[in-house]
């Protein structure tokens, strides 16, 4: 399994989901170059169709074959995925996408903020953002544990690739890939996580050929072991991939 963890994402959100997962797979976890972790030389763009570029790079490079792996992804790495399917060379089994983003919704006053501010001041409007976050994007009621995650991403995160990131995402649209994504797709969905629109969610399960919904209603939930026995039942409905047949040659003696 090859798994792209959403934007900014820390890796100890994903503790329960990766800790499931190794039990039944190989699981190589991909941290997308928006991320501090990455190594970026000279300029670089952070839209989803680069990291999407970077996705099909690394399924060549891995050593997996077409139909013998999975590609789970959430929220950006999750549209990344989308992104990148067209252009997959070697195509997954199936998808499991949590909460996969259509649009990057951006306000107009954050844009202008973004544009002009200096990332070497982030320290400063990191609490303004944490407040916007909690007052208007989040359900900190019904999922508490979301906020939290969030605030520690945002503090991990590296200011001068987030301003980046942030203005390369912003007019991104993903409706566009959808038809051309057919393999089996699970959509996890989450109906009290506002920030990733569920019924957005349920559009883009409608809109790719072979999909369905699955809502979990909570974030914490989809950061879960839930989610793992989601796709296991998934996954197990799947039909039994193809095997090819191998090619035997005849080779006549000739006569003498």
């Amino acid at each position: 399994m090859i798994f792209v963890a959403g934007w900014i994402s820390l890796i100890k959100g994903w503790k329960e989901v990766l800790r499931e997962l190794t039990r039944d797979f190989t699981v190589y976890y991909i941290e997308t170059r928006e991320k501090i972790s990455s190594r970026v030389n000279g300029k670089a763009g952070y839209g989803v169709e680069d990291i999407g570029s970077d996705l099909v790079c690394l399924v060549d490079r891995l050593t997996v074959q077409s139909d013998r792996y999975i590609l789970m992804g959430s929220s950006l790495g999750a549209t990344a995925i989308l992104e990148s399917y067209r252009s997959l060379t070697k195509k997954p089994r199936c998808l499991v996408l949590v909460g996969p983003n259509a649009v990057f919704r951006v306000p107009s006053v954050w844009k202008a903020v973004v544009t002009l501010f200096y990332p070497g001041l982030y320290a400063l409007i990191c609490p303004a953002v944490k407040w916007y976050l909690r007052t208007f994007r989040l359900n900190v009621h019904a999922d508490r544990a979301q906020y939290e995650k969030y605030s520690d991403a945002l503090d991990a995160a590296d200011p001068w690739k987030l301003k980046k990131a942030v203005m390369s995402v912003w007019s991104y649209e993903v409706w566009s890939v959808l038809k051309s994504v057919d393999c089996p797709t699970l959509i996890v969905n989450a109906s009290k996580d506002k920030l990733h629109e569920p019924e957005i969610l349920k559009q883009i399960a409608a809109t790719l050929p072979n999909a369905m919904d699955l809502d979990l209603e909570t974030n914490a939930r989809t950061h879960s072991k839930e989610v793992v026995e989601a796709f296991r039942s998934f996954f197990a409905r799947l039909p039994a991939p193809v095997v090819p047949t191998p090619k035997i040659s005849h080779h006549s003696s000739p006569e003498r």
